[in-house]
């Protein structure tokens, strides 16, 4: 009875003096530099989780693709190798139709207006998500996208025979269309790529061009207004299901305060990106009337195009944006 007695007050003693159990940590990859507004946003979204829930689930960020590379999260975060992290939406136009709709020219190109659009498309995007094994969490724009050139362009015309990077499946198609060369290249290869000459031309927003300071390789930059497109958060629905009620509703509401962060900072820095583009030499000007309406021909193009593709799903969709 003594040696008994004796071995259930060590295995006592050993409970209360082993530490508790260890904190969860998700990494979470990003595409984007640090500096970028979208990477310090998930990093405030990280450090309010993991404060809120007291250091049990811990959110730690990695930027610049430096645990994955940008073409490489969803896949990361589908198959459970990344419980969560953040992609570009229309990168993801093989997965499904519905992700590219942001991305379409002269739908929505305004705040105002990419706000109703992501509303109206919010929850076939989920739908679609949940039958993918992940969870949306929130998403954030990037600012009006802009043409960047090496040489001045008044008219479609102008682009005949560019290197023009592509970052998915719609700038694909509009480099097509303007008669342009695409070459796919992730956000983290802008520099290289443009210092090498393997890329010329692109459409993208001022921000990624002040990160990138594409002023160092192109001379223009034309506030199109084309487009506004978004990255999203998303969780491995696994890991997501692993958590408890409280812990989820804490990532819910951390989720809901980034998004709204998120999106009145694209918006304050909209107009700052254009001018620092000028402030280093950059030519930053609005499109001419024939590029305007060079741009909306290939965007009806691309919206008839993309509603074949989207089917049912794409003109709901459209239908709820437009009569809203």
């Amino acid at each position: 009875m003594k040696g008994i007695l004796s071995t259930a007050a060590a295995l006592a003693l050993m409970t209360a003096l082993a530490p508790a159990q260890a904190a969860e940590k998700w990494d979470m990859p990003l595409a984007y530099s640090a500096t970028n507004y979208h990477s310090e946003n998930a990093a405030l979204f990280a450090k309010a989780v993991t404060e809120a829930t007291g250091g049990e689930l811990e959110i730690v960020t990695h930027p610049s693709g430096s645990l994955y590379k940008g073409g490489e999260i969803y896949r990361a975060v589908r198959t459970g190798q990344a419980p969560i992290g953040e992609r570009l939406m229309s990168a993801l136009g093989n997965e499904h139709p519905i992700f590219e709709i942001d991305a379409l020219p002269f739908l929505a190109s305004s705040f105002e207006a990419a706000h109703d659009l992501y509303l109206a498309s919010r929850p076939a995007v989920e739908k679609i998500l949940d039958e993918q094994g992940l969870v949306f969490l929130y998403a954030v724009p990037w600012p009006p996208q802009g043409l960047y050139h090496e040489s001045p362009v008044n008219s479609v015309s102008d682009m005949e025979g560019a290197k023009f990077r592509a970052y998915n499946a719609a700038t694909a198609r509009l480099a097509e269309l303007m008669g342009a060369v695409p070459t796919k290249i992730e956000a983290a290869e802008i520099s290289q790529a443009f210092a090498t000459g393997v890329a010329t031309s692109m459409i993208s927003s001022g921000s990624t061009g002040y990160d990138r300071k594409i002023w160092e390789h192109v001379g223009y930059w034309y506030d199109v207004n084309g487009w506004l497109p978004k990255n999203m958060v998303i969780a491995n629905k696994d890991a997501w299901d692993s958590l408890d009620d409280e812990t989820r509703a804490v990532i819910r509401g951390a989720a809901a305060m980034a998004e709204q962060a998120g999106w009145a900072k694209a918006e304050e820095l909209s107009t700052w990106y254009a001018e620092q583009l000028a402030a280093n030499g950059m030519t930053v000007e609005g499109p001419s009337d024939q590029l305007k309406a060079d741009f909306e021909k290939i965007g009806e193009i691309m919206t008839k195009e993309w509603l074949e593709r989207a089917g049912d799903t794409g003109q709901s969709v459209v239908d709820a944006y437009r009569n809203k």
